[in-house]
């Protein structure tokens, strides 16, 4: 017997010269994905995100508790106990403050090298965790935030980043001439441990998923293990350590505050927003690659981003951003600067909570809103 084909349209329509029109009547999808790399029905995927694990009454402390299991179920990155084996390798003077270098054990696969800048005087010391950003330049990480004494060629590099992103300084260097110690450590891919090209991003995220891990729950350990170390150096005071960071250096600020109780207070310049106010055709930060460094599969089922950072609650926080920035929509970053409010305020806390948008100003982090942070911090931990 002959076999019939079975069609998913009427024989006549597919036989007809007009099969596009054929195929818009029977509601064909076509296209599937639309500009900006959106699915077309990525409308839909959004008002499934519903965000069931979000703080909205109750126990505060349960929540928390909850609310960090399932994150740190995601994260695709074990917890890691091993012992730092800290080991300077480096010191020189500097204005006002020593400058170091040191090797640690950041986790069980990977020695680091990270810098360190500690003020001239008695400590313990009130200490800031700098988390570099990302900005598609690898070949620099920690001397984006650290002016690197060490390496010529380096310095010339971040003097270029610091001039386009930080009104010429660096803000670590500021920093320690404020009383803080700071340290700043290379994430896979940046500095010491570059080799990363901005299209080998998702070849590098695929093989780490691949293996078990995840580039951004790799740093997201890695973060909570700097800080870590931070809290066991003789001149830091342990419960006076901020995480400061620009870009997905603030998203790592205020991640790495959500996951280690290490961190007392948070800076984050340029990265918050709401997760589905930032999904819209066209916005900077659905471009892929950059992206798997902030992204932890299946979490939005849980948690908005905002939700996630107010893990850190009740500790001081400041969020700023610029009014011109590209990478998040106006609303977006409206809507998220609008649930940190009414975390903190349910804690009786709204006073530690500072959230700010710079007019005129874009994907920057300048001295004007480096003042306005570092003086928070020195409100809260000096």
């Amino acid at each position: 017997m002959k076999r019939r084909s079975v069609l998913s349209l009427p024989a006549a329509a597919l036989a007809a010269p007009h099969l596009k029109d054929a195929l818009a009547a029977a509601g064909f999808e076509s296209p599937a994905v639309i500009d900006g790399n959106l699915p077309a029905f990525y409308e839909q995927l959004k008002e499934d995100l519903t965000f069931p694990l979000a703080y909205r009454s109750g126990d505060f402390r349960d929540w928390k508790r909850r609310a960090r299991a399932q994150f740190e179920s995601l994260l695709c990155a074990p917890d890691d106990r091993t012992p730092f084996h800290a080991e300077v390798i480096d010191e020189q003077p500097g204005p006002g403050y020593t400058r170091r270098q040191l090797v640690f054990d950041v986790t069980r696969y990977s020695r680091v090298r990270a810098t360190m800048l500690i003020p001239d005087g008695r400590g313990p010391f009130p200490a800031a965790l700098l988390l570099h950003d990302h900005g598609a330049k690898f070949d620099i990480g920690k001397e984006k935030l650290i002016e690197p004494w060490y390496d010529d060629t380096r310095l010339a590099s971040a003097r270029a980043w610091s001039e386009k992103y930080f009104s010429g300084r660096f803000p670590g260097d500021v920093l320690a001439s404020r009383g803080y110690a700071v340290l700043c450590v290379d994430a896979l891919g940046w500095g010491d441990r570059n080799g990363l090209v901005y299209d080998g991003q998702q070849a590098l995220a695929s093989n780490l998923y691949y293996l078990g891990s995840s580039p951004a729950g790799l740093m997201a350990r890695e973060d909570a293990r700097a800080a870590a170390l931070l809290a066991t150096l003789p001149a830091v005071d342990p419960h006076r350590i901020a995480a400061v960071g620009f870009s997905m250096g603030a998203f790592r600020a205020w991640q790495v505050a959500a996951l280690s109780d290490h961190i007392a207070a948070t800076v984050a310049a340029c990265w918050m927003t709401g997760l589905r106010e930032m999904m819209v055709p066209g916005n900077n930060t659905l471009r892929g690659q950059s992206s798997f460094y902030m992204l932890h599969p299946g979490l939005s089922r849980h948690l908005d981003i905002p939700d996630v950072a107010s893990l850190a609650a009740p500790r001081p926080a400041y969020f700023l951003d610029g009014e011109l920035d590209p990478l998040f929509t106006p609303e977006g970053v409206a809507t998220a600067y609008a649930k940190l409010s009414r975390i903190w305020t349910s804690q009786h806390a709204a006073s530690r909570l500072r959230t700010q948008t710079f007019p005129g100003l874009s994907h920057v982090f300048t001295a004007p809103m480096q003042d306005e942070a570092f003086n928070f911090l020195d409100q809260h931990l000096l």
